[in-house]
């Protein structure tokens, strides 16, 4: 079922945390800001909004880090009742698409709560403040990849960011699959 993140709560103080990487590592959350800010993605390996977007994921990224912007992303889902958001499914999602960034796990999705993130994608973009400035969409792709030369919304409104320490006033939400949420016990 498709979610919609409400709209950016400008401010907002990004929450750290140490999660683990598909690399065996132990990673901070904000431990891999750059010096302008960063962006902490809410992804999976399943939802089809993600993989119709992964490549230009990628690509942001990698931009982004040359602007002095990091990039983190997370996977939340409730991999027992989803196995093919498991951690080591991970490992060959990220290999599979060379992910030059840390793809870690919240297994207890304590983290994806304390975000209040909504759906996969969901991307939260901060500056060097560590406050939020973007929580919008990668592009307009959906379920099925854009054209090739659609606004990159989040690159742009993340460069903003990096030049001014201030994101964008108009902002479109993002688009996917809800968070695959534990039944509570």
């Amino acid at each position: 079922m498709a979610a919609i993140p409400p709209v950016c709560d400008f401010g907002w103080k990004a929450v750290d945390a140490t999660l683990l990487g598909v690399d065996g590592r132990y990673r901070s959350i904000l431990g891999e800001a750059g010096p302008r800010g960063l962006v902490v993605a809410f992804i999976c390996n399943h939802c089809p909004y993600v993989k119709a977007v992964i490549r230009r994921i990628v690509r942001d990224a990698r931009d982004l880090k040359k602007l002095g912007i990091g990039f983190v992303a997370i996977n939340s889902n409730d991999a027992e009742a989803y196995p093919a958001d498991s951690y080591e499914n991970m490992k060959i999602f990220a290999r599979e698409n060379a992910f030059p960034f840390p793809y870690l796990h919240d297994a207890d999705q304590t983290v994806a709560r304390a975000y209040g993130a909504a759906c996969t994608p969901d991307f939260f973009g901060f500056n060097a403040a560590g406050e939020l400035q973007y929580r919008g969409r990668l592009d307009a792709s959906r379920k099925e990849e854009g054209a090739p030369d659609l606004r990159r919304d989040l690159f742009e409104a993340m460069r903003q960011v990096a030049e001014t320490g201030q994101g964008p006033r108009e902002q479109i939400a993002s688009i996917g699959c809800s968070i695959k949420w534990r039944e509570a016990v």
